[in-house]
């Protein structure tokens, strides 16, 4: 199973994608924390990033979704394409559009994101990692 780590970003668990710009083919890397109380399985969305970012990356923009965690009232989602190639994945997923995420991360990795793999440090203390399941 291909699996893929990274080392903790201020001692917390992160996940990096890769997104794709709308205008001229290039790619940002975005470090998303990985938290499984954000969201549940059933959520309408799986990643939270910056909302320029959902811009900026030519977000198909979907129906609001109202948050009530660390985010709370209604907030834009969008359809991003989304990439991990380590791991195969490569496939438009649902995005809520934030102000701000949190404070040295880029965005956030919910538990529907996380859920699709196997997911943690895999003996490691120091990293934080997914497998394919």
């Amino acid at each position: 199973m291909p699996r893929v780590h990274w080392p903790l970003l201020h001692d917390r668990p992160v996940v990096e994608v890769i997104l794709a710009l709308a205008q001229g083919g290039q790619q940002i890397v975005r470090k998303l924390l990985a938290d499984t109380g954000a969201g549940d399985r059933n959520a309408g969305f799986e990643l939270l990033l910056d909302e320029y970012d959902c811009l900026l990356c030519g977000g198909i923009p979907l129906q609001p979704v109202a948050l009530g965690g660390a985010y709370i009232g209604p907030y834009p989602v969008y359809s991003i394409q989304v990439r991990i190639p380590l791991l195969g994945l490569r496939e438009a997923i649902q995005v809520v559009g934030v102000p701000s995420p949190p404070a040295g991360f880029d965005g956030i990795a919910c538990y529907r994101f996380l859920n699709r793999f196997n997911y943690g440090n895999f003996a490691n203390q120091d990293q934080f990692g997914l497998e394919t399941l």
